[in-house]
């Protein structure tokens, strides 16, 4: 069997094929487990160097925004996909033609590829929280309506409806995972709106002084690129009578103020790396953090199997120790 990794040379996702290669089998549709002949990997970024040398690997480098990017590699061997894939908030805001083609005609042409290329695979998309917005409650419950302030949630949103249209018709067995903030992400800070929340650990552990562009009670609701990678392959995994008709759920998460964040760097790290972290407010980010919702009860994800992390010092701890165990195995620093 081959599965497709769309953004699989990106944090999460080559994170996701990195799992996927040390287990070298996924389960299927008819819930049993098979191995995993090829992994092809779609992102319009050069391959990550991880994957360099694995015979099981095939790299393809293409935009999304083009219309004949997935129909030639969606054949009846792929069993599973799983869209990362994606242009980020920031961006999309900024340019909203950016995000019509990327996010909303990209995973309509996937989908297309999939129902006309594929066998009813089973395809995991990975939503947001940003899928709600405006006047919301105090806490998020399974049955908020999503009402997104940004065209990168209204995207996500879209995307989620098209999945279950799709796996309504048969074409697909869609899973549809709305993920909180994801940090620690290593790297440089990108145009998502929310990358300050990765930028306010990282920066300081690596030396550098870090200007935040939010105050400190800005609250977020974040998960560790660990639980992310298992809740993507564990909602590959579960069988479809687990997700029913409702093709969506929101992963559990922890929500966590800034200046939480950073007394637990301190905690961990020490007042000299802590004190690097200035405040100067950015309307611009502000904006589009404040309408995203800080406080959940997923219920549904607890009672499928996905998990939280424990605490946010735990998520700084696994940061170091990636970082740590990737200096030593030769990578690039983080």
């Amino acid at each position: 069997m081959d599965v497709l990794v769309t953004g699989g040379s990106g944090f999460i996702g080559k994170r996701v094929v990195a799992k996927l290669l040390e287990r070298g089998t996924v389960t299927t549709h008819d819930n049993g487990p098979a191995d995993i002949d090829t992994l092809i990997v779609v992102d319009v970024a050069p391959p990550a160097d991880a994957f360099a040398g694995d015979p099981r690997v095939r790299c393809v480098q293409a935009d999304f925004a083009l219309p004949d990017t997935f129909a030639p590699l969606m054949t009846p061997k792929v069993g599973v996909v799983f869209h990362l894939g994606a242009a980020v908030s920031g961006e999309c805001e900024q340019d909203f033609d950016l995000g019509l083609q990327v996010n909303l005609m990209g995973t309509l042409r996937l989908l297309e590829a999939c129902r006309h290329g594929a066998d009813q695979p089973r395809l995991v998309f990975a939503s947001s929280v940003a899928a709600y917005g405006g006047e919301l409650p105090d806490v998020i419950s399974d049955d908020t309506p999503l009402t997104p302030q940004t065209s990168y949630g209204t995207q996500k949103c879209i995307g989620e409806l098209l999945t279950k249209d799709y796996s309504r018709k048969g074409f697909l067995d869609g899973r549809c995972v709305r993920l909180p903030t994801v940090i620690v992400r290593p790297g440089r800070p990108n145009q998502a709106a929310s990358s300050f929340a990765s930028a306010v650990i990282r920066e300081p552990l690596q030396g550098e002084q870090y200007t935040c562009p939010v105050p400190p009670d800005t609250a977020m609701y974040v998960l560790s690129p660990r639980r992310a990678v298992e809740a993507l392959v564990h909602a590959a995994e579960l069988p479809a009578a687990a997700w029913g008709t409702n093709r969506s759920v929101c992963l559990p998460g922890i929500t966590v103020t800034v200046r939480e964040l950073v007394d637990a760097l301190r905690n961990v790290a020490g007042d000299a790396i802590a004190d690097r972290i200035r405040f100067q407010p950015d309307r611009f980010i502000e904006q589009i953090v404040h309408g995203w919702p800080a406080r959940f009860a997923p219920k549904r994800g607890l009672s499928m199997g996905f998990q939280a992390d424990d605490s946010i010092r735990e998520i700084i701890q696994a940061f170091i120790e990636d970082e740590s165990q990737e200096s030593s195995n030769g990578a690039q620093r983080i």
